[in-house]
């Protein structure tokens, strides 16, 4: 195995004379160009620094976590696109690392990785959001297929991604958490429809999805048929360290992005606030907030490597997200004044964005009083809440409708 020290000097080699074609142009906050994601990630596999941590048995380096941290740490010079992305590498290829055959991960994890397949989640519908259990999307047998028919609702980027790792209901007689099961499906396959849904920052990246009877080979089914509800919990981890802590597949979630107080502490002088206690107390607190959430993300991504169960530390992280990102927000639009809120075309408006989005950090990988639950009952020991229908076969759950 090679040496941290000589692979960094690897990686500054590298970055030094490549980095400058997959430059990202623009002010910062500025989404970098897909394609030339896509050809980024691409170079980097074959120069053997993505998928540093990943196994060799699927393409990866097989190197440690401090291999990867070398590689953030050169990078970090640069202005670049991100090597991951928080759906694909970052909570579906870890999944499909969990449960999924040999054939599916050797098939599909370097492709995720490399940027040659996106993938999304199709789990929340318009009757199960906080409570995906109670989920009615159905997954029929026939044969050698599974028939899957249903909604699913507030799905990341569908349009965009090739494939999704969906959960379904199996078994309708058997308690809501029993009868789940996980499948591969093609997104481009008969039977989607995919509709935007048009948020108030004025993008449409969340999007309804309708599956009218999809047929999905038996083979894309991910773990054991009606075990869904393990894989889903898995899921729902990784989606919560991906988005509080930055991990990824192969160690493709790190980014090495300025932080938000680095940026406000220049419009604070640009404005001429760098003077006024409060500007500075605020600033302060950002900073703070930012170095517990980033000390905390690498303790779970080191844990991780270790092989470490991180549990319920995932919700932790995930709702200090939500909290700093709209504390974060808020800073922006002080610090801003009147441009903030009005400003010329193509210019200025990020920090407005920045606020009309932040609430879905709040929602996103389960809303925040969802965390609050999973600390209280897991974390601090806390009653559960009832749960009235937890035992009864879904079939009879009243507001279900009789299948």
């Amino acid at each position: 195995m090679i040496d941290v020290e000589a692979f960094a000097l690897k990686a500054r080699a590298w970055l030094a004379e490549h980095a400058a074609a997959f430059s990202v142009e623009g002010p910062p906050g500025t989404a970098p160009d897909p394609a030339t994601s896509r050809a980024f990630r691409s170079a980097l596999w074959d120069a053997g620094l993505l998928g540093i941590t990943l196994d060799p048995a699927y393409g990866g380096q097989g190197l440690t976590e401090e291999h990867q941290k070398a590689f953030a740490r050169e990078a970090s010079a640069y202005r670049l696109p991100p090597i991951g992305e928080p759906v694909t590498t970052g909570i579906c290829a870890p999944t499909l690392l969990d449960f999924g055959s040999e054939e599916q991960k050797k098939r599909h994890v370097p492709r995720m990785i490399r940027g040659e397949e996106t993938w999304t989640q199709l789990l929340s519908e318009p009757g199960a959001g906080s409570d995906l259990a109670g989920l009615q999307t159905k997954a029929v047998r026939d044969g050698d297929v599974y028939v899957i028919d249903g909604q699913k609702v507030w799905t990341s980027g569908a349009r965009q991604s090739d494939f999704a790792l969906c959960v379904a209901r199996t078994n309708p007689d058997v308690p809501k958490h029993q009868g789940l099961s996980m499948f591969i499906v093609d997104l481009k396959a008969p039977g989607i429809t995919i509709r935007p849904l048009r948020q108030m920052n004025g993008q449409a990246h969340f999007n309804e999805v309708f599956l009218d009877g999809v047929r999905v080979p038996a083979e894309n089914l991910v773990g054991r048929e009606n075990d869904g509800w393990r894989a889903l919990t898995a899921m729902l981890t990784h989606e919560r360290l991906a988005l509080g802590a930055g991990t990824g597949a192969g160690g493709s979630g790190e980014s090495w992005s300025r932080p938000a107080s680095s940026r406000f502490v220049e419009l604070a002088r640009a404005r001429g606030l760098a003077g006024d206690p409060v500007v500075r107390q605020e600033l302060v607190k950002l900073y703070v907030a930012e170095k517990v959430l980033a000390y905390m993300g690498q303790k779970m991504r080191d844990e991780i490597a270790a092989g470490v169960p991180v549990g319920s530390k995932g919700s932790v992280a995930k709702l200090a997200t939500a909290i700093l990102a709209r504390q974060s927000a808020s800073l922006g639009m002080a610090l801003g004044g009147p441009g903030s809120q009005a400003w010329l075309p193509g210019r200025d408006g990020d920090l407005a964005a920045a606020l009309l989005t932040s609430p879905m950090m709040a929602i996103a990988g389960g809303t925040s009083e969802i965390q609050r639950n999973t600390i209280g009952e897991r974390v601090l020991g806390l009653p559960r809440e009832p749960q009235v229908d937890r035992d009864v076969p879904f079939r009879e759950i009243l507001q279900n409708p009789r299948r």
